[in-house]
């Protein structure tokens, strides 16, 4: 450790405009210290106590970052370039620790202030600069979590009028259904009560009955029909329904028909009931045949709910460990029932899944917003039509997820800089510019993972890389 020449001091750009005064103080409240080739000048997480200044040598600045894991500056030779407790004169509101790294990648020769000296001189010197640093400190904080929340809530909204749109429909079915019930119960139930004033015997009311479960044991089982034949079928049904005397025989074919009711089907029941009883018993059967379909929309309508309601609970992992094992492929399904309102009819999803994948250590609530941002982009890219494709595979300790979309792709010119904070190339106000940044924070601080994109026209792959190993900062 030796003392410091104030000529030495002049040549550097940080101190050019001192006079002869100021850089002998200066120089008398540091002093110069060597370091060999790869040494340590500053550890990141040791208490800020000094201000460092390059005097010869080369230095690299290295940050580990919760946000975007290790980030490691380019090497640099400039004399005069520093680092350390370089916002000590914010005092008490500075960062008591060094916030980076500084290691030498040859022989070095460095000047080191103390921490509170430099901030005397700062605020003593230059107190309108002080000033003026200070409040775009505060300010560029201030601004980043505000469009930090902005894009959240952004994101928020679009997943909540698409969650809204996707509970609508089954709502509206089932009260649609529930609604037709009523009526078709209530003609059912007079239907009965004319069959049983015609004296039908308990016995043939039970073989009916036995008659009506095996039809609607029949609904959603026969072998698929087209259009056409369908339309025959209705068509063959219903003039034999007429031939027999029933009322609105058109209107009632097509539920028949559903459960594999023939003409064949009606001879039989005229041979049960007999021929003054056939008609109001096929209606009776046709009722209550409506009826079962009638239940099976509510049924699977409040079975639509109930799963996009535990969609979305996986989605905001409600009830759980922020940081769990989960599975992937569920994250990522629940992330696509989410978005199910927001993708356009002409535009299909295809999923290939490695299920050999186990299960990761993740922040999943975090995961479940990186396929959100990377999903939105690709239905935004392709606009009305085009193939979303979601998989997975496995690479030895590695889980490997890639969402690819069929849209114009990305221009090589901006490939690099899709991951910079603030850069969008959606028009102004349709993007933050965020979205990609908080993936690739949440990909690769808080899970040591990888986001990576390739793209030409008409083909765009984001590849996300995650450990299976538990990072050691997860469990700290």
């Amino acid at each position: 450790m030796t003392n410091i020449d104030i000529d030495e001091l002049r040549k550097l750009f940080l101190f050019e405009r001192l006079n002869d005064e100021q850089l002998t103080k200066l120089a008398n409240s540091g002093e110069v210290r060597t370091f060999g080739q790869d040494e340590v000048i500053l550890q990141q997480g040791d208490p800020a106590e000094c201000f460092a200044v390059l005097l010869e040598g080369e230095i690299q600045m290295i940050s580990e970052t919760v946000s975007a894991g290790t980030v490691a500056m380019p090497r640099v030779s400039q004399p005069g370039v520093y680092g350390g407790a370089t916002s000590a004169y914010l005092g008490d509101r500075a960062p008591q620790t060094y916030q980076h790294t500084l290691r030498t990648t040859a022989p070095t020769r460095m000047f080191m202030l103390p921490a509170k000296k430099f901030a005397y001189i700062v605020a003593e010197w230059f107190p309108m600069a002080m000033h003026l640093l200070d409040g775009m400190l505060s300010g560029g904080r201030m601004q980043r979590e505000i469009i930090d929340r902005r894009q959240r809530l952004t994101a928020l909204g679009t997943i909540t009028a698409g969650l809204t749109h996707e509970l609508n429909n089954p709502a509206a079915a089932a009260v649609r259904a529930a609604s037709e019930l009523r009526s078709l119960i209530k003609t059912s139930r007079l239907q009965l009560a004319q069959l049983a004033e015609e004296g039908i015997p308990p016995e043939k009311l039970r073989t009916l009955i036995e008659w009506q479960e095996s039809c609607t044991a029949n609904l959603g089982k026969l072998p698929q029909r087209s259009p056409l034949e369908m339309s025959d079928a209705e068509d063959e049904l219903g003039e034999a329904l007429e031939e027999l005397g029933v009322e609105d025989a058109w209107d009632l074919a097509p539920a028949l028909v559903t459960v594999g009711f023939t003409p064949e089907s009606l001879e039989k029941i005229r041979g049960k009931v007999g021929e003054d009883r056939a008609p109001a018993a096929v209606q009776w059967l046709a009722k209550a045949i409506e009826i079962s379909q009638m239940l099976n929309e509510v049924t699977e309508a409040t079975e639509r709910i109930t799963s996009l309601i535990g969609s979305a609970k996986q989605y905001s992992q409600m009830d759980r460990a922020p940081f769990q094992q989960a599975d992937v492929h569920d994250l990522l399904d629940s992330t696509v029932a989410i978005f199910r309102g927001k993708i356009a009819p002409g535009v299909t999803v295809v999923t290939d899944y490695d299920r050999t994948l186990p299960h990761i250590p993740c922040y999943a609530g975090e995961l479940n917003q990186v396929w959100t941002n990377l999903i939105h982009n690709a239905l935004d890219a392709m606009g009305e039509e085009g193939t979303l494709t979601i998989r997975t595979a496995h690479d030895e300790d590695e889980a490997i997820v890639e969402i690819g979309d069929t849209g114009p792709g990305v221009p090589e010119a901006i490939k690099d800089r899709i991951f910079e904070p603030f850069f969008t190339t959606k028009s102004v106000g349709q993007g933050t510019g965020l979205g990609l940044d908080i993936s690739y924070r949440i990909v690769a601080g808080r899970h040591g993972g990888e986001i990576k994109v390739r793209s030409v026209p008409g083909e765009t792959w984001f590849e996300v890389r995650l450990p299976l190993r538990e990072p050691v900062a997860a469990v700290s």
